[in-house]
């Protein structure tokens, strides 16, 4: 597969167009890895962050002599650097990017920087709505059983700009935000997964779904021939938008709805996996991760893993080893005949319905959270058929009582984890499913989807 052809210039920035004079927005993971990057390459760096910083990125700036500062944006410091590499979390409507962006100054991810010193090593990058970090700890744990040198990197475990400092990889395996993607030039992938496409972030993208999907198809702008594509078929929003852009990589393909000549395929219950000239098929029973969206997350898998030349044994095995991750459809206890699962990671309405779309028993729902213009109309359906009660979990949940208060006859409002799973747990039978789902962000009542996913598990510990 190959490399950037420029790899030298990129690896090895000729020191009179390195910009000297490097300003880092936001203290968080991917802030301080770009400033330890940053100091190892030589940049004068700046660290700042509008609140304060966690004692642990603290202490790690004062150990490697990074000047921050936290709580405050000095603008006139600021709006001296040659180059600003931009957390994540920050918007284009900062009114603070605004003034940086008028300067002509500019504008980077931490991803984009991180690739210009990643030397001759290969990137597997993955992003999509749903399912990315299933798809990367699965494609990380089939390189890691086949043998590769690897490290999983970006939204989940180290930044990718920190592994490349402190333990540089041959393989990367990343998982990609579209506001990552937001502010890349040259970040090049050797193989892009695209999981799927469904709204997200709209409040980031002026809510127009148009903003949303270029960027999550920026994941492929810099890629050249010898490099792979692996998008789902059967992605209605990805299916629809596949011919506006210029793709000059391979595509790989996976899907339910037909045979394909490359690419992975399930029919009758079995995975088809053809790379180039080989074959191997495997029953979907032997999958260790249950759910039709797991099975896409595996098709997308085992590609991404034989693009990186590893042997089908190993991607079976793996197929059949691997525990889903905390957050994800984690089955937490079963209590009196009732059974807690918590994904608190379903952050987005499609989460949520492919979540219930895996149920298989009557099932007390926990939605809500911070709404990012979420519809829905989607869930109907799957409400219908599958909830029998409804527990919202947040501080407005208007629009939960406006969607489903026609269909189940039960909704409470709850304002914390506790009162939560006690209402749920109330409202539950032998043999029913408490489901902790949100379809929103956790940002009203908790920390982050983790915090809220542990405060759920403490909850239902303490029935």
């Amino acid at each position: 597969m190959s490399t950037t052809e420029d790899i030298n210039t990129l690896h090895h920035p000729v020191a009179t167009i390195k910009p000297s004079k490097l300003v880092i927005l936001g203290a968080g993971e991917s802030g301080i890895g770009a400033a330890l990057l940053a100091k190892q390459q030589g940049y004068d760096v700046f660290v700042s962050d509008g609140g304060p910083i966690k004692e642990v990125y603290k202490s790690v700036l004062q150990i490697n002599k990074i000047d921050f500062e936290e709580a405050q944006h000095t603008e006139s410091k600021i709006l001296l650097a040659d180059e600003v590499i931009k957390s994540p979390g920050i918007g284009e409507k900062n009114e603070l990017v605004k003034k940086i962006r008028a300067k002509g100054i500019s504008v980077i991810s931490e991803i984009e920087f991180a690739y210009r010193y990643k030397g001759n090593s290969k990137i597997i990058a993955i992003t999509g709505s749903n399912g990315k970090t299933t798809t990367t700890a699965l494609i990380y744990h089939m390189c890691h059983l086949g043998g590769l040198d690897c490290a999983m990197v970006g939204n989940i475990g180290y930044s990718f700009a920190r592994q490349v400092a402190e333990e540089p990889k041959p393989l990367y395996v990343a998982e990609i935000s579209s506001f990552q993607l937001d502010d890349i030039k040259t970040f090049r992938p050797d193989v892009a997964v695209l999981t799927n496409i469904t709204e997200d972030h709209l409040d980031r993208y002026d809510y127009k779904v148009q903003n949303y999907i270029n960027s999550k198809f920026r994941i492929i702008e810099n890629q050249q021939k010898g490099d792979v594509f692996i998008y789902c078929l059967d992605d209605e929003t990805t299916m629809k938008n596949i011919n506006r852009y210029t793709i000059k990589s391979t595509l790989y393909p996976i899907t339910m709805s037909k045979e394909l000549p490359q690419g992975a395929y399930i029919a009758n219950a079995k995975m088809h996996l053809k790379w180039k000239s080989e074959e191997m098929q495997m029953s979907i029973d032997d999958f260790k991760i249950k759910g039709k969206h797991n099975q896409y997350n595996s098709m997308a898998a085992s590609l991404a893993a034989s693009a990186v030349d590893i042997r089908k044994e190993k991607i079976r095995e793996a197929l059949q080893t691997f525990e889903s991750l905390e957050h994800r459809m984690e089955p937490v206890v079963t209590i009196k005949g009732v059974e807690f699962i918590n994904d608190s990671k379903a952050t987005n309405v499609n989460s949520t319905w492919f979540a219930l779309e895996s149920m298989e028993k009557p099932t007390i729902l926990i939605l809500g959270g911070v709404d990012k213009g979420n519809d829905y109309s989607t869930l109907t359906e799957m409400v219908t058929e599958k909830v029998k009660a409804i527990v919202c979990m947040g501080t407005d949940n208007r629009k939960i009582h406006e969607a489903f208060g026609s269909i189940v006859s039960l909704i409470v409002n709850t304002s914390s984890a506790e009162e939560a799973v006690q209402a749920a747990f109330h409202f539950a039978n032998k043999g029913d499913v408490v489901l902790l789902s949100p379809a929103c962000a956790s940002f009203d009542l908790f920390k982050n989807y983790e915090d809220r996913g542990k405060q759920f598990k403490q909850a239902v510990k303490n029935l």
